[in-house]
């Protein structure tokens, strides 16, 4: 038997080599087999969250206002920006080298001849750290879909399925309905399903009513108002009322906020929660790269949108903030992603585009890129008023976005994760 790595650098190259060599088999059977050798069961209520957008703020409200009420909390969010221990948190803080680490050795004991893909094994050491850390609820992100990924081989106490829009369609259907259908998959038979897509799919509804699952949605089994200084949530049988709008920016923010009290309502003789609490998490959760606006001038913008229903909501946000001169993107994109619909939602309020490789093999190709965008020049705009340059990478677009925006412009940095991710290692790296 070959020596096992024993820093995190080197299991995660290990697991990058082995994954180069595994097929993507979206069957459960090989993750179920090993998490039960593993014996890996959570001993407090779970909850998960699936969904095409919205999953992450939606975990991060519910770990912020769990966390002001006084409890243990786990997160499993995925995927990470600048460190892999971003993605299991106990407590609010990352988890340790070291016991990622330790959790990765179980994994590697338990999986025998058993072959892993780089998230499945990942997956399964972040889900057995959480489950012996002592917790008193565990927040699991569904990665891809529901039904088939490796989160879904635990039972989950509520399941949130926060939107629905096309996405990975090479493994989850090209329709709404094929993909809600996908979606449903993390529903449980007398459960707590909630849906905070305000057009769920007809599969979705279905699905969860063949399998005996309590579905809530949103518009029928719980609801919110708002004005322009505060908003209320309205459940089945609670109301929560002059709650400020979360910290987290964006026109959709008060449904995924509306997901994750209709979750703790449903939790309430479990985990009760008090208004304060309430109102204390949202105001202070925080989730790096969801329509996050950094300090300073010009003004920078960073949000993970890569497909069209992100695009539109980042438009949308785009369009709320008031005036700026000229807005430079940087813009890199996976060349699977609907990039002519992504493309159309944000043409119209960008003036300068720095068009990024991505470090993947999946990178759209810059110069494609380009042409497309080009192709989106308004007519009679001057060179200085409209611009298409192409870069090796996130960083040297970013450089350059800031090298020639003004006070009153703005930078919006957006397409992929690993674009964000790109930039924020840039500017971590200027600060040093």
């Amino acid at each position: 038997m070959q020596n096992l790595p024993t820093t995190l650098p080197d299991w995660l190259t290990l697991l990058e080599s082995r994954h180069a060599e595994t097929h993507i088999d979206m069957g459960l059977d090989r993750v179920r087999a090993v998490k039960e050798r593993m014996q890996l069961a959570f001993a407090c209520p779970v909850i998960m969250v699936a969904g095409t957008n919205g999953k992450g703020s939606t975990c991060a409200m519910l770990e912020a206002v769990l966390l002001q009420s006084g409890y243990r909390v786990g997160l499993y969010i995925k995927p990470h920006f600048l460190d892999f221990n971003e993605r299991a948190r106990i407590n609010g803080d990352m988890a340790s080298d070291e016991a990622l680490v330790a959790a990765f050795n179980v994994v590697e004991a338990a999986r025998g001849s058993i072959d892993l893909t780089y998230f499945e094994f990942t997956t399964l050491a972040i889900m057995h750290l959480i489950a012996n850390a002592g917790v008193d609820v565990a927040i699991l992100e569904v990665g891809l879909g529901g039904r088939l990924d490796a989160v879904n081989v635990i039972d989950a106490d509520v399941a949130i399925v926060t939107s629905i829009d096309i996405d990975h369609k090479d493994y989850l259907g090209d329709t709404r309905e094929e993909i809600g259908f996908e979606k449903a998959g993390i529903f449980r038979p007398g459960k707590p399903a909630i849906c905070s897509d305000p057009q769920p799919p007809q599969t979705l509804i279905d699905h969860a009513e063949q399998i005996g699952a309590d579905l809530w949605l949103i518009g029928r089994d719980f609801n919110y108002q708002g004005d322009k200084q505060q908003w209320a949530f309205g459940g089945r049988s609670q109301r929560r009322n002059s709650l400020a709008y979360p910290a987290l920016r964006g026109a959709n923010q008060l449904l995924n906020a509306s997901a994750a009290l209709a979750a703790l309502e449903s939790l309430r003789m479990r985990l009760p929660v008090g208004a304060q609490e309430v109102r204390a998490g949202l105001a202070m959760v925080e989730l790096p790269g969801r329509f996050q606006v950094l300090a300073g001038r010009p003004t920078t913008v960073l949000d993970v949108a890569h497909n069209p229903h992100a695009a539109a909501a980042l438009a949308q946000n785009l369009g709320n903030m008031g005036y700026h001169r000229y807005t430079y993107a940087v813009f890199g994109i996976m060349q699977d992603k609907d990039i002519d619909a992504v493309v159309e939602h944000m043409a119209p309020w960008v003036d300068h585009w720095c068009v990024a490789a991505l470090p993947s093999p999946r990178s759209a190709d810059v110069a494609e890129l380009a042409e497309k965008l080009r192709a989106k020049r308004p007519a009679g705009a001057k060179d200085d008023e409209f611009s298409v340059t192409t870069f090796a990478d996130p960083a040297a677009a970013f450089a350059d976005a800031t090298s020639r925006a003004g006070q009153d412009d703005r930078i919006v940095v957006f397409g992929s994760f690993y674009t964000v991710a790109g930039v924020m290692a840039a500017r971590k790296a200027s600060l040093h």
